[in-house]
């Protein structure tokens, strides 16, 4: 692997970071939580000091399900937050680019179309969580924040709101438009067309069934955070 693109991966273990590993150069590195503690700080400089490591794509983090997040904040503040604030801190000082996995959840998710530029104000625990992760890559200019709306395919649940829109993405259609943008910075959103969570599952799952959500619902999910993906769209076409 050239020094120049060194990369290191975090969550390569997940469902996404998985996928990557097998679409992506093969030279980029996917440490084990043993071998690159992002909550531990010396762990993280030395990592990329012995790996001469120039690029850092974070997707280490705690997601769904999202009740975990109103349950057991620790894990998500030490994850989401403290995990991607040492992560930040260690790029700094080599002057690495990071490039961190956000979520349109960080939006307010109630009227859509939502644009990077626009006021942040989460509905869940979730969204809090990524939006601290996001405070700390902001302060750090070589960096790339994704607010990416995506799933597996095909859509895992038999039952999807009809009444939510989203920009969900599958995994695998996300991962040629990963390649494109690498070398951007500041924040980028991206996912798919905007369209109920229902109409998104039946493209993959025609006997999926319909189910609506409140407006004050106990699983905190928002009715409408979709996004504007102008900006997206203005670096393919370049």
């Amino acid at each position: 692997m050239s020094n120049k693109m060194r990369t290191v991966i975090t969550g390569g273990s997940g469902r996404f970071g998985k996928l990557l590993k097998q679409n992506l150069n093969k030279d980029y590195l996917y440490p084990t939580s043993t071998q690159l503690n992002i909550l531990k700080f010396n762990s993280i400089v030395n990592f990329i000091k012995r790996k001469k490591i120039k690029r850092f794509i974070h997707l280490a983090a705690l997601s769904r399900p999202l009740h975990l997040h109103e349950t057991k904040i620790d894990n998500s503040i030490h994850l989401n937050i403290i995990g991607t604030a040492n992560v930040v801190r260690a790029c700094s000082l080599f002057n690495v680019k990071l490039i961190y996995f956000s979520t349109s959840h960080v939006y307010r998710g109630t009227k859509g179309n939502y644009r990077e530029s626009d006021d942040l104000l989460p509905v869940n625990n979730y969204g809090w969580s990524k939006l601290g992760g996001e405070c700390a890559v902001q302060m750090y200019k070589n960096s790339l924040i994704l607010r990416v709306s995506m799933t597996e395919k095909p859509f895992l649940h038999d039952r999807a709101f009809a009444n939510v829109k989203s920009n969900f993405i599958f995994h695998e259609d996300f991962i040629p438009i990963f390649k494109k943008i690498l070398n951007k910075k500041g924040i980028i959103n991206i996912g798919g067309p905007t369209q109920t969570v229902y109409q998104f599952a039946k493209s993959t799952n025609p006997r999926v069934k319909k189910i609506y959500l409140k407006k004050q619902n106990r699983f905190k999910w928002p009715l409408n955070a979709s996004m504007n993906l102008k900006r997206l769209k203005t670096f393919l076409k370049k």
